[in-house]
């Protein structure tokens, strides 16, 4: 049966770090509010399982993962429960639990890059929140982007230069790749300025963007264009 992957079919957001790793590992996956409510999915088979009292373990929100009678929600704790099935992680329990600490550390970054744009409440549209958000994303800018890519330039370097965990792809670097991409679109200047200073990032973004079935993936329409409603989003007054 084909993996079933729960999010909102209008936006890349958490749920994209999942979608890479099932294209990269060439997974039978389904999409579900993406598909046809006639065929009983899209947004509504989403919903319904979201407010399903009944449902033993609920996700507090998407993403989730359906795979048969396991659902896991929460997307670092999907990649590491798909992580030995797609191959995409060492065989080794070190290793695997330093890949889901190297995701964290990434989840981090998310979201601080999503706070920029609503430092108040989630709930707020960014323009009630536009001056809080400036002082937000100055900081962000100077301080936070060059702290997260020197560790990961530190832990490419420290490991054999071109992946983070080992000596093949892991979900950790297709998890990178997508983070870069988000910050290259919603930061395009400080990413400019920034992103030379740590080639190695540079080189994994590069090298992970041309693997062919990530390749074929972006060039698809399985691939959401990045928006204004996820979590990078390009707002000049926010790039300095």
């Amino acid at each position: 049966m084909p993996y079933e992957l729960y999010y909102w079919p209008m936006l890349q957001g958490r749920g994209e770090f999942v979608r890479l790793a099932l294209e990269e590992a060439g997974a039978a996956y389904v999409d579900v509010a993406r598909e046809a409510e006639t065929d009983g999915l899209g947004l509504p088979a989403l919903t319904r399982i979201l407010e399903n009292l009944d449902e033993p373990r609920p996700a507090f929100a998407p993403p989730f993962l359906r795979d048969g009678d396991v659902v896991v929600g929460q997307t670092a704790a999907i990649l590491l429960y798909l992580s030995p099935r797609l191959g995409l992680a060492g065989a080794a329990e070190g290793e695997r639990i330093w890949t889901h600490q190297i995701q964290l550390t990434i989840a981090d970054m998310v979201a601080e890059a999503h706070d920029t744009h609503h430092p108040i409440a989630a709930g707020l549209a960014y323009e009630a929140q536009t001056t809080e958000a400036a002082r937000r994303a100055a900081h962000f800018r100077a301080d936070r982007i060059p702290e997260f890519l020197a560790w990961f330039e530190h832990v490419l370097t420290r490991n054999d230069g071109t992946h983070l965990v080992g000596d093949r792809l892991s979900y950790a670097d297709l998890s990178l790749f997508q983070l870069i991409d988000g910050l290259r679109y919603a930061f395009p200047k400080a990413m400019a300025a920034r992103l030379p200073d740590h080639p190695r990032v540079a080189a994994l973004h590069a090298t992970v963007a041309v693997r062919p079935r990530i390749a074929a993936y972006l060039a698809s329409p399985r691939r959401i264009p990045f928006n204004e409603q996820g979590i990078f989003r390009r707002y000049a007054a926010l790039d300095g």
